[in-house]
Parts: structure tokens; sequence; C-alpha cells
């Protein structure tokens, strides 16, 4: 069963999206701010980290790399969540470690197939074994 924690201080957002994720094959858990994020991921890394692009508390970036330091066997999937199209911020939380992005608002068929993209993927870039 895959982890995602969807880390939005709109408490609207984390709602639609738990609605949309949350069931048998995800467990989805809520942060409201990076440092939050940060806590819970420090405590149980999550298979896949969606963080706004627009947090209060800390930038976006900080929080990306922040996550990435943390020692963990599971190397989360980090997608940025933006309100428009930006490449500037989307290629700054690339380059701290983010593999994709997500417009909002989003509805359940747009988050439906990032999340179907992140998990080929995870897949196409799991460790094959020789035969």
């Amino acid at each position: 069963m895959k982890r995602c924690i969807f880390v939005d201080d709109s408490s609207v957002i984390r709602k639609v999206a738990k609605r949309i994720l949350n069931g048998p094959e995800m467990i989805f858990i809520e942060a409201g701010s990076g440092i939050d994020a940060i806590e819970m991921c420090q405590a149980d890394m999550p298979d896949i980290v969606v963080i706004d692009s627009a947090l209060p508390d800390l930038p976006t970036v900080d929080v990306i790399r922040r996550i990435r330091a943390i020692p963990s066997a599971i190397v989360p999937h980090i997608v940025v969540c933006l309100t428009e199209k930006d490449v500037a911020t989307i290629m700054r939380a690339k380059r701290a470690g983010a593999q994709s992005y997500l417009l909002k608002p989003f509805n359940r068929a747009q988050l439906l197939e990032r999340f179907r993209a992140i998990d080929i993927a995870a897949q196409s870039s799991a460790p094959t074994q020789a035969a």
C-alpha cells in the first residue's frame, strides 16, 4: 500500500485530494505546513509527497531539500503543486529534488492521471533482477 503526504496550507485543497486519493491502495496523510511535512517524513517517509509551491512557513525548495536529506530506505516521488505553469518555479523545484508538477485547481481525472504516471515511473525505474 502506497503512502502519500499532501502538503498545502489550504484545508479545502487537502480535503479534495483526500476524497480523490484515500482508499484501499493509498494511505493519505495531510500536512498544513512545511515544518509539519518535514517532521512527518522524518517519522515515517511516504512514497509520494505533494507540496504546494507557496507554503506560508518555508520556501518549497527548502522543504524539498530537507525531505531529500532525511535518511530513509524510501525515496519518495516529490510533486510540486502550482496554481499556474511557471517554468522557473518548476525548474527550481526540480533542482531541489522534485520529479514532477501538478496544476491546481485539479479535478479527479487530472489527479488520478498524475498518480498513475508516478506509479508507472516508479515501476520503470525499479531495479530489475537478473534471471
